[in-house]
């Protein structure tokens, strides 16, 4: 018996979030299938999140952003990449939102410090994305590898580093009854 397609909205043109977001669903639900839908949405926040909370902000209004676009869709998903200062260094992250009705997924990814060139960059107004080209020579590393793939040489990819955060934002979505025992029991906003 062949499963129904489930519509997966993220909200983001940019191919690696929604490859990242496609391949955490593929292996949180293998039994599923998904269709991806991309849109272009504001975040509400700086090109270059600069804390936590903003990052995480920026994710959330993402997915709300997404849904009024697409209201019809399973699920949606927001991925916002961001950086804060820790101890006089910059460290990169990204923030994962994923809502169905009105139960919701988050979670962070592993995080990783910037060299001090773009740390200088980022001081300066440019955003992460922009700031990698300059420092590597390369053209829209954002949408490739990122800053992490550049840094470790291919060993671990923005790619990666989103799916390994999209998965852990479904861990309430594959284990519904230890995160909302209750019908009903799902919070309308993160």
């Amino acid at each position: 018996m062949k499963s129904n397609v489930l519509k997966v909205v993220v909200a983001s043109t940019n191919p690696v979030k929604g490859k990242a977001a496609l391949g955490g669903f593929q292996r949180m639900f293998p039994q599923e299938q998904f269709e991806l839908v991309a849109v272009e949405v504001p975040s509400g926040v700086a090109d270059q999140p600069m804390t936590n909370e903003e990052t995480w902000q920026g994710a959330r209004n993402r997915v709300m952003n997404a849904k009024q676009a697409y209201p019809d869709a399973h699920y949606w998903i927001g991925i916002e990449g961001g950086v804060e200062e820790l101890e006089g260094e910059l460290a990169s992250f990204s923030w994962v939102a994923v809502c169905t009705g009105d139960k919701w997924g988050k979670a962070r990814s592993g995080m990783f410090f910037l060299p001090p060139a773009m740390t200088e960059l980022i001081a300066q107004g440019v955003e992460l994305g922009k700031a990698n080209d300059q420092v590597f020579s390369q053209l829209n590393s954002k949408q490739k590898g990122g800053a992490i793939g550049m840094l470790s040489d291919g060993a671990l990819d923005r790619k990666e580093l989103y799916e390994q955060a999209v998965i852990q934002a479904l861990v309430p979505f594959k284990n519904p009854e230890l995160y909302w025992p209750k019908a009903g029991e799902g919070s309308a906003t993160p």
